[in-house]
């Protein structure tokens, strides 16, 4: 029996040493300990974040490692520049505004016609085919209300504003016309029109009430021979200021509350 057993365990030595043969010598890098100051790299976002919408879902977000942690920042904001629409001041041209390149062969605006004024404010364009009015709308912000006119193509027409008196008349029939409020700004634009090639009326109100703070109605009194003219009833003379703005081709009146 003791026999049997030396034989047996000869031969395990025998086997276990000839594996170990097989296997060969560690490589020297595997013996390196890993460095103390090597955070491990994360392998997704960290939890508790947010998923990405919109365009920075497109985008996979980076994660960075800080001082063995993970920081994971939001996606970029997309920064819009403030339209001269939305401007509010009680002095000056409106944060964020800026005049408009003019369109080749366009007069440049005037851009102190961008200050507010109770006086006349005129910028002269050269005669031609007249810009066809599209829209007329009012509207009221914090400081101001507002008056848009809205023209087809890239070239606004001339201008002139100024406060009239009574009587209002309409230019086709000299007649007079009645105008709420107690003060009238007079918006003349040249050369332009309010009707199409077959004579139909490009914009249908002809006058409008819009209950604002201080404009009380809008009417049209001229679209005759090249000159198109409404007029703003304010319920006080208030300063008012005229801008130009594109895509789509605008001209905005504000007057100050």
């Amino acid at each position: 029996m003791r026999r049997l057993t030396s034989l047996w365990l000869v031969g395990c030595v025998a086997i276990a040493g000839c594996s170990k043969k097989d296997e060969g010598p560690p490589h020297p890098a595997a013996e390196l300990p890993a460095p103390a100051d090597s955070p491990a790299q994360p392998s997704g976002p960290p939890p508790g974040t947010l998923p990405r919408e919109g365009e920075a879902a497109a985008n996979p977000p980076v994660h960075v490692v800080v001082d063995g942690g993970v920081a994971h920042g939001p996606p970029p904001e997309v920064v819009e520049e403030a339209a001269p629409d939305s401007g509010a001041t009680t002095g000056g041209a409106p944060s964020g505004a800026t005049a408009p390149a003019p369109a080749t062969g366009q007069t440049p605006e005037d851009v102190k016609n961008r200050e507010w004024t109770a006086g006349n404010v005129t910028l002269k364009r050269p005669p031609g085919m007249p810009m066809t009015l599209r829209s007329v709308r009012a509207g009221q912000h914090p400081d101001f209300d507002r008056v848009v006119f809205e023209f087809d193509g890239a070239q606004l027409p001339g201008y002139r504003l100024e406060y009239v008196d009574k009587p209002i008349i309409k230019c086709g029939s000299g007649d007079e016309t009645a105008v709420a409020g107690q003060a009238w700004l007079q918006v003349t634009l040249t050369p332009a029109r309010g009707h199409d090639d077959k004579g139909q009326a490009t914009v249908a109100e002809r006058e409008m009430k819009p209950n604002l703070p201080v404009i009380a109605e809008l009417e049209r009194t001229c679209d005759f021979e090249g000159e198109v003219t409404w007029v703003l009833g304010n319920k006080h003379p208030n300063k008012y200021r005229v801008m130009e703005l594109k895509d789509p081709t605008r001209l905005v009146v504000d007057v100050q509350h």
